[in-house]
C-alpha cells in the first residue's frame, strides 16, 4: 500500500477527488455501494498508461471499471484511517444536500412553469368565453335595432296611413262646412238685402216727414225769433242808457269822497296815522293770503297736477306761479352792487362744478348739443350717469337742463317697488306729465338699478318687472320731448333692454387732489367765507335773525392743499360735508374763529372716521359673503 502524505490539505483534496469519482459512477450506474473490502489498486505512474488501461479494462468488462472502484475503496480506507474523515464525511453530506435542493428547486420551477401554464390555458378559455359572449350580446342588440326598426317602420307606415285617412275626412268636413257656410250667407244675404229695401223705404218716408216738420218750425221759430230780436234790443238800449247813467254817478261820487278824504287826512293827522295802519294791514293781509294760496295751490297740485313719483321739477306747479318769485328775485338783485350783477351774467352754469377737466368739457358739450338738438327740433340723446354716490350726478342733470333750456324733474327709482300694481299707472302719467312741458324735460332717474335691474332676477317682484317694461314701452323710440336721464353706482345690475335705450354713457370717478382743492376753496367760500364776509342786503334781511360771522385765521391754500393730500378717497358730498363739520364746531366754540390748527384737526377726525367707516363696510361684506 503506497503511502501518502500527512498534510490535511492533501487528504482532504484526495478525498474530494474520491468522492468526485465516485459521485461520477453513482451517476452512472445509479445503484453503488461502496465495496469497502476490495483490494488496493497499483499506483499510476503514468497517465498515458493509466488511460489505456482503463479504456482497456472498461472496454473488457463491458462499461463497469474495476480498477475505480478500487481506487474508489483504497480513498476511503484512506479516509476512514485519517484524521479528517469527519470533515470529509460532512462535506459530503453537504453536497449531496446541495445536489438534492438543487433537484427540488428544479422540481418547483417545473411545477411553477406548468402552473402559469394552466393559469394562461384558463385566461385563454375565459378570453374566449368572454368574447363569446361579446358577440352574442352584439348579435342580441342588433336583433333588436333591427326589430325596433322593423317596428318604427310598421308604426310609420301605420301613422301615415292614419295621417292620409284623417287628411281626408278634414277635407270632407271643411268641404261640408264650406257648403252650410255658402248657403248660409246667401240666405243671410237675401234676408238682409229685404231687409236694406225695408229699410230704405222706411228711411224714405221718416226723411219726407221729417223735412215737412221741419219746415213748419224753422218758420214759426223765424217768427218767433224775428219778434224776440226786436224785444231784446229795445230792452237792451234801456238797460244801457240806464248804466250809463248809474255809472256816471258813482264815478262823480267816488271822486267827491276822495277829494273829501284827503282833505281830511291832509289836515287830520291822527287819521292819517289810522289810514297808514290800515294799508299796512292791507298790504300783510295781501302777503298772508298769496302765501296760504301757495300753499293750498302746492297741495291740491301735488293731488291733481304734478305725479306723486316725482320729486322735484322745475315745471310751474299752477298758472303765474312764477311770477311772484321772479319779481321777488328782481327786487334782491336791485340791491345788489354793480360788480355782483356783472360776475353773475360772467358766471358759466357750469362754473360751480369742480369736475375733471375733461369730464366738465364732455358735459358743457353734451349741454349744447342738447340745446341745439332742442332748437332743430331734432330727437334727444338719453344719458347713462354711473360712479360712485355724491360725485355730482344730480348736480349735473340739473345744471344740464338749465343750460340747454329745458325743464327738469327728479325722480328715485326706490319709490317705484312701494307702489306694488300701481307703479305702471304712475310711469305713464311721468310720461303724459312731461309732455305738459314747451321747453322739453329732462327726466332723471336717481338710483336707477332699484327698478331697471336685470328681469330674470329672482328677487324681482312681477309689478316692479311690470313697472321696467312700462318704461322701456314709452322709451321705445327717440323722443323729441324727454331726454331720459340714469344715475346708477351699479351699472352692471341695469337690464339689457335699458342700456340698450342710452346713448351717451358717462363715468363721474371720485375727485382727484387737484379737484377736491377746488371743492375745498369752494366749500370754505359758501359754508364760512361767505358768511363772514357780508351781510344780506335784501328785504329778507329785516325779518331774520342775525348770523353770527366767523372769523378765519391763518388758513392758508397750503393747509387746504395738505387737506387735499389727506382726503384721498373722498366724494363731493363727503368734503361738503367735512366744511359743514367744521362750520359746525366753529359755531361751538366761544370766540367763532376757524384757525389752522382747528382746520387741520377736524381734517384729520374726518379721514380717520371715513377710514373706520370703510373697516366696517368691508367688515360686513365679509362676514355677509361668509354666511352665503
Amino acid at each position: 500500500m503506497p503511502t501518502f502524505p500527512s498534510s490535511p490539505s492533501i487528504a482532504a483534496a484526495a478525498a474530494t477527488a474520491a468522492v468526485a469519482s465516485l459521485t461520477s459512477l453513482a451517476y452512472a450506474d445509479t445503484a453503488f455501494r461502496f465495496p469497502f473490502l476490495s483490494s488496493p489498486s497499483p499506483p499510476v505512474t503514468d497517465g498515458s498508461s493509466s488511460a489505456s488501461t482503463s479504456s482497456s479494462s472498461s472496454s473488457s468488462s463491458g462499461g463497469f471499471d474495476p480498477e475505480s472502484l478500487e481506487r474508489g475503496a483504497k480513498a476511503l480506507r484512506e479516509i476512514n484511517s485519517s484524521p479528517y474523515a469527519p470533515q470529509v464525511f460532512e462535506l459530503m453530506r453537504k453536497q449531496e444536500e446541495s445536489r438534492l435542493a438543487e433537484i427540488a428547486v428544479e422540481k418547483a420551477r417545473h411545477l411553477a412553469i406548468q402552473t402559469q401554464a394552466d393559469i394562461e390555458k384558463q385566461q385563454k378559455l375565459a378570453e374566449e368565453q368572454r368574447n363569446l359572449i361579446q358577440q352574442q350580446a352584439q348579435t342580441k342588440a342588433q336583433m333588436a335595432r333591427y326589430e325596433d326598426e322593423l317596428a318604427r317602420k310598421r308604426m310609420q307606415t301605420e301613422h301615415e296611413a292614419h295621417r292620409q285617412q284623417n287628411a281626408e275626412l278634414v277635407k270632407m268636413q271643411e268641404e261640408s262646412s264650406t257648403r252650410k257656410e255658402q248657403a248660409r250667407r246667401a240666405a243671410e244675404e237675401q234676408i238682409q238685402a229685404q231687409q236694406r229695401q225695408t229699410e230704405k223705404e222706411q228711411a224714405e218716408i221718416e226723411r219726407e216727414t221729417i223735412r215737412v216738420k221741419a219746415m213748419a218750425e224753422a218758420e214759426g221759430r223765424a217768427h218767433e225769433a224775428k219778434l224776440t230780436e226786436e224785444y231784446n234790443k229795445r230792452m237792451l238800449l234801456e238797460r244801457m242808457n240806464g248804466e250809463r247813467d248809474k255809472w256816471l254817478a258813482s264815478i262823480n261820487a267816488t271822486f267827491s269822497h276822495i277829494e273829501g278824504g284827503l282833505k281830511m287826512l291832509l289836515t287830520d293827522q291822527s287819521k292819517m296815522i289810522m289810514a297808514v295802519g290800515g294799508v299796512t294791514a292791507l298790504a300783510a293781509g295781501i302777503y298772508t293770503t298769496r302765501e296760504g294760496a301757495r300753499v293750498m295751490w302746492g297741495y291740491v297740485n301735488r293731488l291733481l297736477g304734478q305725479p306723486s313719483l316725482i320729486r322735484e321739477s322745475s315745471i310751474a306747479k299752477f298758472p303765474w306761479s312764477g311770477i311772484m318769485s321772479k319779481f321777488l328775485k328782481k327786487i334782491e338783485s336791485s340791491g345788489a352792487s354793480n360788480k355782483d350783477l356783472v360776475s353773475m351774467r360772467n358766471k358759466t352754469s357750469f362754473d360751480n362744478i369742480i369736475l375733471h377737466p375733461s369730464l366738465k368739457k364732455r358735459i358743457e358739450q353734451l349741454a349744447r348739443a342738447t340745446e341745439n338738438t332742442k332748437s332743430h327740433q331734432a330727437p334727444f340723446r338719453n344719458m347713462l350717469f354711473f360712479g360712485p354716490p355724491g360725485t355730482g350726478k344730480t348736480m349735473v342733470a340739473k345744471e344740464m337742463a338749465r343750460k340747454s333750456g329745458l325743464d327738469y324733474a327728479m325722480m328715485t327709482g326706490g319709490d317705484v317697488a312701494p307702489l306694488g300694481p300701481q307703479a305702471v299707472t304712475k310711469i305713464h302719467e311721468i310720461f303724459d306729465w312731461a309732455k305738459k312741458s314747451r321747453k322739453g324735460l329732462l327726466l332723471f332717474i336717481d338710483e336707477a338699478d332699484a327698478f331697471l335691474c336685470e328681469r330674470n332676477n329672482i328677487h324681482m317682484s312681477e309689478a316692479q318687472r311690470s313697472a321696467l317694461n312700462a318704461l322701456l314701452f314709452r322709451t321705445g323710440d327717440q323722443s323729441r320731448d324727454i331726454v331720459l336721464v340714469l344715475a346708477t353706482n351699479r351699472p352692471g345690475d341695469l337690464d339689457a333692454a335699458v342700456t340698450d335705450r342710452i346713448d351717451e354713457v358717462i363715468e363721474f370717478p371720485l375727485p382727484g387732489e387737484e379737484e377736491r382743492f377746488q371743492l375745498l376753496k369752494l366749500y370754505l367760500n359758501q359754508y364760512i367765507s361767505s358768511i363772514s364776509g357780508h351781510e344780506s342786503s335784501s328785504w329778507r334781511s329785516h325779518f331774520h335773525k342775525k348770523q353770527q360771522n366767523i372769523v378765519l385765521k391763518d388758513v392758508s391754500d397750503e393747509d387746504i392743499r395738505e387737506a387735499a393730500k389727506r382726503t384721498h378717497g373722498f366724494s363731493g358730498r363727503e368734503i361738503a360735508k367735512l366744511i359743514a363739520s367744521i362750520r359746525a364746531t366753529v359755531y361751538g366754540s366761544t370766540d367763532c374763529v376757524l384757525d389752522s390748527n382747528l382746520f387741520r384737526e377736524m381734517v384729520n377726525f374726518k379721514v380717520d372716521e371715513h377710514y373706520k367707516r370703510i373697516k366696517l363696510a368691508d367688515e360686513y361684506t365679509d362676514k355677509v359673503s361668509n354666511k352665503d
